[in-house]
């Protein structure tokens, strides 16, 4: 649900840091995902997160990525351009002594530009409603996914989203104003010989 002001604080919903609170800070388009949609989130992602590489692009408060990092994920890559989230972030994941987490401070597009290594075995996806990044986002992570990946994307409700070439509608949900759906994908090279096959 969009806020005009967000919560002091979220929590983590299950795993291993079960309760840890994740500070809020006020920041324009910030919208920390809601605890029941994360809950509704990882319910689908059942099994499919134990050992996995996890991006969080425009990570915000690192409600999903360190979600993900409680249930087990390998690694936890979160991108946040804005200084003063990433300071927190950084200062979330030592105090929550999470290794596993990485935070980068980078424009998530630019930062997708890079060479892609390593690939990612789910992405979550959920820029801020008024940039309108979610097309060029999308575009630009496929050379970043692992074979048959997952990608989470929550957008404005009314927003007007094609998902690339290979990526299945596996789940969504909405309420009044957020969309939240997810995607299976194909592997890369698969998709590029099918497509190459037509």
């Amino acid at each position: 649900m969009t806020r005009t002001s967000p919560p002091g604080h979220v929590r983590i919903i299950a795993g291993t840091l079960r309760g840890s609170r994740l500070p809020v800070p006020v920041s324009p388009g910030l919208r920390p995902t809601a605890d029941r949609l994360r809950e509704t989130l990882f319910n689908w992602l059942q099994g499919e997160v134990e050992g996995r590489r996890v991006l969080d692009l425009f990570a915000g408060t690192g409600a999903l990525g360190l979600e993900a990092a409680s249930r087990g994920a390998l690694e936890v890559t979160l991108v946040e351009r804005d200084p003063g989230l990433a300071v927190s972030l950084g200062e979330t994941t030592r105090r929550l002594k999470v290794l596993a987490v990485r935070v980068e401070r980078a424009d998530a597009l630019a930062w997708l530009g890079r060479d892609p290594v390593p690939r990612f075995d789910l992405v979550f996806l959920d820029p801020p409603f008024d940039a309108d990044l979610w097309q060029r986002a999308a575009q630009a992570l496929v050379p970043w996914l692992a074979p048959n990946a997952w990608v989470y994307v929550e957008l404005a409700r009314a927003a007007v989203f094609q998902p690339p070439a290979g990526w299945r509608l596996h789940r969504e949900s909405s309420s009044r104003d957020v969309r939240a759906v997810l995607y299976g994908t194909e592997s890369p090279v698969a998709a590029a010989t099918l497509a190459g096959s037509t």
